[in-house]
């Protein structure tokens, strides 16, 4: 395997492991502030895998009111941040980025569970690996850690979806 540090392209061959900055994440993610949740692609293998992070700030928006006397990262937004992370896999892998005619929604969540509240300051390693893509349709497992430990994981899907004119 080789590694590449420089910004990625549509169509990168199997095998490749890939690195992208925010920048490059922004490519690869129609989602911004507030709702933008990876910070960095740590490594990516087209078809495979993908680890990546997202640094968890006592700025997030919702910390305010989940909980005021103790912060917890809510689930549902380590899944999203999961399911983001798998959308970047599957363009990736598709060799394709998104725009206003190309789209992935997540569509579907089975065997979520929650291990360990994620708190202001945790580094949070998000992971994905494809399992399978059958008409369109992309499934992946996902497991979110904070120092080695798992808080969350789930297994998702995410599918092409038609853009309103």
């Amino acid at each position: 395997m080789t590694e590449s540090t420089q910004t990625p392209s549509a169509g990168q061959t199997a095998g490749d492991v890939l690195t992208m900055d925010i920048h490059e994440v922004m490519r690869r993610l129609p989602h911004r502030y507030p709702f933008l949740l990876v910070d960095r692609v740590l490594e990516c293998e087209s078809g495979k895998h993908i680890r990546a992070l997202k640094n968890v700030t006592i700025n997030e928006p919702f910390f305010p009111g989940h909980f005021p006397h103790r912060p917890v990262f809510p689930g549902v937004i380590i899944l999203e941040a999961l399911a983001q992370t798998a959308g970047i896999l599957a363009f990736v892998t598709a060799g394709v980025y998104p725009d206003e005619h190309r789209q992935l929604y997540f569509v579907g969540i089975d065997k979520a569970r929650f291990r360990k509240p994620v708190e202001p300051g945790d580094q949070l390693i998000l992971k994905a690996t494809l399992e399978r893509s059958i008409r369109g349709i992309w499934k992946f497992s996902t497991i979110a850690e904070v120092d080695g430990q798992e808080a969350c994981s789930a297994e998702m899907m995410v599918a092409p979806g038609e853009t309103r004119k």
